[in-house]
């Protein structure tokens, strides 16, 4: 595996890369992308053989890594992490009533612990060029799902023990749903790369 890291993200294949009208559009950025996180948090689409609903919050959190990168990524998932910690209601199961530190302390705090990770995974995958081809992409999605299901199990366990069916809870009811997820990924990056490629041609 190259391991330079100097490739543009794809954020940064458009618009100003220096200056004031940088920082305007990573601004920009940041405020779509918490935006872009709350909306597909609430998307729930069924998966015909599928016991659960597919959630789009997850695949929302590694696209966001992917195309904003690293350093940039982990500033939009801080703050909607953030805003969430204050209340608001937008993480995949929060409520009205149900929201705030409550809310990421219970079942699915271990997960959005993997949010915040798998999103500078990503971006640092993103930086030597795995967004840009279709297996590639799809070999970044499974790290990162991976990294998401990692501390969500971990935090399941601690919060109800171990000798109780986590896997049954908190994996294996989603993989057809992520499977999906991995494959929409893997076409959609590779075919933003294309477009602004051709772009520039």
């Amino acid at each position: 595996m190259n391991l330079t890291m100097d490739r543009n993200v794809l954020a940064e294949a458009f618009g100003a890369n220096e200056g004031a009208a940088r920082r305007v559009k990573q601004v920009a950025l940041v405020v779509l992308g918490i935006a872009f996180l709350a909306v597909m948090a609430k998307i729930k689409v069924p998966v015909p053989g599928s016991p659960v609903a597919m959630g789009m919050g997850t695949f929302a959190v590694l696209t966001v890594g992917a195309a904003y990168g690293a350093r940039l990524g982990l500033v939009t998932i801080m703050g909607y992490m953030i805003l969430g910690m204050l209340g608001m209601d937008i993480f995949q199961s929060s409520t009205a009533d149900l929201n705030g530190i409550e809310y990421m302390m219970g079942g699915t705090g271990g997960y959005l612990l993997g949010y915040v990770i798998a999103v500078g995974v990503m971006g640092m995958l993103a930086r030597r060029g795995w967004d840009r081809s279709a297996p590639k992409m799809a070999g970044a999605m499974l790290i990162g799902n991976v990294i998401l299901y990692v501390p969500g199990l971990i935090w399941l366990g601690m919060l109800y023990g171990f000798d109780k069916p986590i896997l049954a809870w908190g994996l294996t009811p989603f993989l057809l749903g992520d499977a999906i997820k991995l494959a929409l990924a893997a076409v959609i990056l590779p075919a933003a790369w294309a477009l602004v490629g051709r772009a520039r041609d």
